[in-house]
């Protein structure tokens, strides 16, 4: 029971703390419609919680616990979409064990709508990750990993655009150069492109052809990189780029209390968010949408 009423006053805290600067009146006019993107990265194959002599993780995390807070978040706005930044695979026995497909499993079941790939989703090779594939009920995507020549040719998409309350919402994912990162072994034939790039490609073609209203990258370059400027993070293509609206990233752990605000090369606003790593947090960002109008949106960090 008092588990159930922390979830219920969670909630209850984030939709009232999201009001922000944001009037009453823009909740209840009929022309605003509001969708909430939650979002996990480096979950690293954690399905259990922390044990309870973990220390400051103690008890903490776990699949069944994320599955219960998401469950409450899309009763109370079904305009939801649950997104994952890559690096599912690796860092308990059930990937040694199950080679991924619990993991899949499990993120299917709590209905993820699309995931990224990360550098550790390689770990059994790109054969084994092909090998996982009909487990996972939900979109890959991968916008700078051209598979052309490799087995995943044709089970990787660029991006994906869901359509929530006639609101058109593209979703685009980026990966972080595996050259020596992973074996070559391991991904063989995969041809990493240049993020900035296809970042540009892939917003011209949301935002002008496809008229999306919102638009999201889902992005495994990490957030930066302070000792190499000119290695491509999150804040790099935030600031070197248009047209996006939140950068749901993932690769260095970065736990953010609340989103980094940036401006793009139009000095526009952009949203940069990730939530640590092993599913400890569940970052909730809630988007009010108005024809005619730039997206307003406010956020929280949910503990799982």
């Amino acid at each position: 029971m008092k588990r159930r009423n922390f979830i219920k006053q969670t909630i209850a805290t984030s939709t009232l703390t999201s009001l922000g600067g944001l009037g009453l009146d823009v909740l209840t006019s009929p022309s605003v419609k509001k969708v909430t993107i939650l979002h996990t990265n480096d979950v690293h194959s954690h399905i259990d919680p922390f044990g309870p002599n973990d220390g400051r993780n103690a008890n903490k995390g776990g699949v069944a616990r994320r599955a219960s807070l998401i469950a409450a978040i899309r009763k109370e706005n079904p305009n939801t979409l649950l997104l994952d930044a890559g690096d599912i695979f690796q860092g308990t026995p059930y990937f040694n064990y199950y080679g991924g497909e619990l993991e899949f499993k499990l993120m299917s079941m709590l209905k993820y709508d699309a995931a990224t790939i990360g550098n550790h989703d390689f770990d059994n090779g790109i054969e084994g990750l092909y090998k996982q594939l009909p487990h996972a009920k939900f979109e890959f995507l991968s916008a700078n990993y051209d598979f052309k020549n490799t087995i995943l040719n044709g089970h990787v998409s660029p991006y994906q655009i869901f359509t929530l309350d006639g609101m058109k919402i593209g979703v685009f994912g980026l990966g972080i150069e595996l050259v020596g990162l992973v074996d070559k072994r391991m991904f063989k034939e995969t041809v990493y492109l240049d993020p900035i790039e296809i970042t540009q490609d892939m917003t011209r073609l949301l935002k002008d052809d496809k008229k999306c209203d919102l638009i999201i990258c889902l992005s495994h370059l990490g957030y930066e990189y302070k000792n190499f400027p000119k290695k491509v993070s999150d804040l790099t293509i935030a600031k070197r780029t248009k047209d996006i609206d939140l950068i749901i990233g993932g690769h260095t752990h970065t736990f953010l209390p609340k989103p980094t605000i940036e401006k793009n090369s139009e000095n526009k606003t952009v949203l940069v968010n990730q939530v640590g790593a092993y599913g400890l947090y569940l970052g909730k960002i809630d988007f009010y949408l108005e024809y005619g109008k730039g997206p307003t949106s406010q956020s929280t960090t949910i503990l799982v």
